[in-house]
């Protein structure tokens, strides 16, 4: 009788790990299920991202789009960002909160950090449109700072 398979630390850490978060509005009518990690977690303090959110930072987390299934019914509001960038923004038509966007000029569906309800979610990377970030805020020296 020959032994039972067992496996390596070496085929261990080849073993991709994939973990599954869940993502919703206020009233949890429009939810999302995302497997992976995300491409980037990101802070943005444009101008647009201030009003969207109703605070002074938009935090988000990109993913490959086949990583995101969506349930639910959403609205969508297309805005142009402060840099010329066409973005569909999808909000829950009960509450009104919104849960994703997508951007015309990059792949990938951006989720609100905040969707998530997870205080474990992975940490913003970089931090954009810092000319617009309200002064009185401090960052970690440690992400990416762009203006």
């Amino acid at each position: 009788m020959s032994p039972e398979p067992t496996l390596s630390k070496l085929t261990l850490s080849k073993i991709p790990l994939v973990s599954t978060r869940n993502a919703a509005c206020h009233c949890e009518q429009l939810r999302l299920t995302v497997e992976g990690e995300p491409v980037r977690v990101s802070i943005c303090h444009c101008l647009a991202c201030q009003r969207r959110t109703g605070s002074v930072f938009g935090v988000q987390a990109r993913f490959d789009a086949e990583q995101v299934t969506t349930e639910g019914a959403s609205r969508q509001y297309v805005r142009v960002s402060d840099d010329g960038e066409k973005g569909t923004f999808h909000f829950c038509p009960d509450c009104g909160a919104t849960v994703f966007y997508t951007a015309e000029a990059r792949p990938g569906i951006v989720v609100s950090v905040g969707a998530f309800a997870d205080p474990s979610f992975p940490a913003p990377t970089m931090s954009a449109w810092e000319e617009r970030r309200h002064s009185w805020l401090r960052l970690p020296d440690d992400i990416e700072h762009v203006s």
